[in-house]
């Protein structure tokens, strides 16, 4: 089997990424995904909030993914679900398999990733305790009462305050649980503020920061969790612990992109962000393998994922035409506050008119400037009144500001007017 593009994930940033690169003219596209159907994560998503970027009106999850499927329907664009890609090789060989044809090889001129993150689960976080039922990723728990019927539990303690917890606190509760507490690590949420005040301040659920859990008690079924109160550098203070009668344990606890294929063909990962290193075409370190979405960062908002897909679908097809242009590379370093920047790599050359730069910051600040230097000369300053690890941040560089630089750009957080 042959085509010209191949998207891996099917879910909005896999259709955004197919749509926006039929549109510039490749008609001979397939996105491959492993679910029953389209949609991704949005499909147990089932609460609003989605799409006031995109298509300026609120949407719940399954609604805002219904377009995409339709607009997807509308083109010639193939798509073949139930299907679990295997192997990627770096001559753009994809190795498939599914229960209809069997085993696949697929070549592609081009490439697009859009696989997605996954959950960190309690091995990963190293939480001490029994081991009963009863403990589930908060994702986890969202699919069995959105998609499946089953309500995981009766009464729950929530670790993590990323906004999967918070939505969790919420749609637990409209079921009819009793929500104790929401458990933080940080100083801070992980989520998005209107989550806190619309998921935990409106159904009087109390979040514990700079808390833990440090004990986890059940035979059978878990019976209780013993939180504490942690120091500055992140360890339990003894004598703070809380104790929660509860059945259910919900880890929320974050998210990592989905990069076992990308591993496997040898791309380029940020450490970072445990994501794929692109430049400003959203092309990763094999030519013509493009990735989007939450397989090269975690993202905040759906909105955001569409954006960038669009531009990774659009470069990918002048790539299959032969019109993406290059350049010498420079870095793209993120320097005093800012944990990373998302493109890590760019050619000035190859940049249309903007630059868009996403980040995160590493704590919660206020009146501070994003500055990005070159050599220690300033070329661009953006005041911004409140910054937050849990919200990305993003900037817009022009084309005029970059032509002419030497050496690397630095992207810092400072204190000035």
């Amino acid at each position: 089997m042959k085509y010209d593009l191949v998207v891996v994930g099917g879910g909005p940033a896999g259709l955004a990424a197919a749509y926006e690169a039929y549109n510039n003219g490749i008609e001979n596209i397939l996105i491959i995904e492993r679910d029953v159907e389209l949609g991704g994560i949005l499909n147990q998503c089932i609460h609003n909030g989605f799409g006031l970027h995109t298509f300026k009106e609120e949407l719940t999850g399954p609604e805002y993914a219904q377009r995409f499927i339709e607009m997807v329907n509308s083109t010639k664009v193939e798509v073949m679900l139930d299907t679990m890609v295997l192997d990627i090789e770096g001559n753009k060989t994809i190795h498939a398999i599914n229960s209809e044809k069997g085993y696949m090889e697929i070549e592609a001129k081009a490439i697009i990733l859009a696989m997605g993150c996954r959950e960190r689960t309690r091995g990963a976080i190293n939480i001490p305790g029994d081991r009963p039922s009863g403990i589930f990723n908060a994702g986890a728990a969202q699919r069995y009462i959105n998609i499946e019927g089953y309500m995981p539990g009766k009464e729950v303690v929530i670790l993590g305050s990323g906004d999967i917890g918070l939505i969790m606190a919420r749609r637990m509760s409209l079921e009819g649980a009793k929500v104790k507490a929401v458990v933080e690590l940080m100083p801070y949420s992980n989520g998005l503020n209107r989550n806190i005040v619309q998921c935990l301040n409106d159904y009087d659920i109390p979040l514990y920061l700079s808390h833990t859990v440090v004990d986890i008690i059940g035979k059978e079924r878990l019976e209780k969790v013993v939180i504490a109160k942690v120091d500055e550098n992140r360890r339990p203070i003894k004598g703070t612990e809380i104790e929660f009668d509860c059945d259910t344990l919900l880890l929320s606890v974050g998210l990592i992109p989905e990069n076992e294929l990308s591993k496997n063909a040898g791309i380029e990962l940020d450490k970072r962000t445990n994501g794929l290193i692109v430049n400003e075409s959203m092309e990763t370190s094999i030519e013509g393998i493009f990735a989007c979405g939450n397989v090269v960062h975690v993202h905040d908002l759906v909105d955001f994922v569409t954006a960038e897909a669009k531009h990774a679908g659009a470069c990918a097809a002048k790539y299959i035409k032969g019109e993406l242009l290059r350049g010498k590379e420079i870095d793209i370093i993120n320097g005093k506050n800012i944990t990373y920047t998302v493109p890590q790599k760019i050619s000035v050359e190859a940049i249309e008119n903007n630059l868009t730069v996403f980040m995160r910051v590493n704590n919660i600040y206020r009146d501070k400037l994003i500055t990005v230097r070159n050599e220690d000369k300033l070329i661009a300053k953006f005041k911004r009144k409140h910054l937050a690890p849990s919200e990305m941040e993003k900037i817009l560089l022009n084309k005029k500001l970059l032509e002419g630089i030497k050496g690397n750009l630095v992207i810092s957080l400072e204190d000035g007017e």
